[in-house]
């Protein structure tokens, strides 16, 4: 998507390594279109996309009917999007093979109703929930959604966290790196529930952390360790291209390169595969969001130069056999 500087851009790396990407979004909205053909142009990149996980963003809520229902709107539309495979020079590509739905997890017991309206509207392709508790104190951090303090540590929210492991499903966390702390209890409290960290636990590099980046990792590298003694923990390695990380890519006028992106993001990046194993992390494009770093190709090329020293099979379940295993991906 980003044309910034744009040209042929550098070969795709290790283009026959199959990639299941587990984390985009389709919208139309605030003047911003990016449905199925946006995306597959996206995907007709080089590199052999084999199949995506659609992850809410609060598209195409209903407009009428019960509040705790409408989110399912947002099912309906991305199968009407994806409702086949997208073609791209590699191949079709199975899109939203698997859908991460929004449902209020602070409804408890009560989330099951929800979640029956998804499974019937999602053509068996639900495979999880996301509810995201992603909140920093004052204005300068803001979430796109309505979030609170503490909610992992909600007891109704805790029942809805696990509903989604009694009926198999996964729950995407979208949290803050200040807020790991939250999840360690929530882990534990949670047992029989496989949680998904995304983009790499939250890091922050703007507001009170801006310029603050070793502090940062700092704080985050032990809670990540910590993290990682729980086995229904999986982490998916992205989301390091938005705003929120601080990298300032959306500022420059040409697009960095992928040596560049990789270089910037490995610290993070190779510290979560340390701590937890690459049957345990999954790269995530985050698009179009990540999509202020640089191109969608681009993007995958970084990752693959980070993954480029570790062995084939590490790199087979980094790029597609975490994200099919936690996402029941054929």
């Amino acid at each position: 998507m980003d044309d910034r500087g744009a040209s042929p851009g550098p070969p795709v790396l290790e283009p026959d390594l199959a990639i299941v990407d587990p984390h985009h979004h389709l919208w139309d909205r605030g003047g911003h279109r990016y449905l199925a053909d946006e995306l597959r142009a996206d995907l007709d990149c080089g590199h052999r996309i084999e199949a995506t996980v659609y992850v809410e963003c609060r598209s195409a809520y209903l407009d009428a009917g019960r509040e705790d229902l409408r989110p399912v709107g947002e099912t309906r539309f991305v199968l009407d999007n994806c409702q086949r495979p997208l073609p791209t020079a590699r191949g079709p590509v199975d899109a939203a093979a698997g859908i991460v739905a929004f449902a209020d997890l602070t409804l408890g017991d009560e989330v099951d109703r929800v979640l029956d309206a998804h499974e019937a509207a999602a053509a068996g392709r639900l495979r999880g929930v996301r509810h995201a508790v992603a909140w920093h104190e004052g204005s300068a951090i803001r979430s796109h959604y309505p979030t609170g303090p503490h909610m992992l540590s909600d007891p109704a929210f805790r029942a809805g966290i696990r509903r989604l492991g009694a009926r198999g499903l996964t729950f995407d966390v979208w949290a803050y790196f200040t807020q790991l702390d939250d999840l360690d209890d929530a882990l534990a409290a949670c047992p029989d529930t496989t949680f998904v960290l995304n983009h790499c636990g939250g890091l922050i590099g703007i507001g009170p952390w801006q310029d603050r980046r070793e502090d940062v990792l700092d704080r985050w590298r032990p809670a990540i360790e910590r993290l990682a003694g729980h086995d229904n923990l999986v982490v998916k390695l992205g989301g390091l291209g938005m705003p929120l990380a601080g990298f300032g890519f959306h500022k420059r006028e040409t697009a960095p390169g992928h040596a560049e992106l990789a270089a910037a993001w490995r610290p993070a990046i190779d510290h979560c595969i340390d701590s937890f194993g690459a049957d345990r992390c999954m790269f995530e494009s985050n698009w179009p969001v990540d999509a202020t770093a640089g191109s969608y190709g681009t993007v995958w090329n970084a990752f693959k130069g980070i993954a480029a020293g570790r062995p084939l099979p590490e790199r087979e379940a980094l790029f597609a056999g975490t994200a099919r295993r936690v996402y029941r991906l054929g």
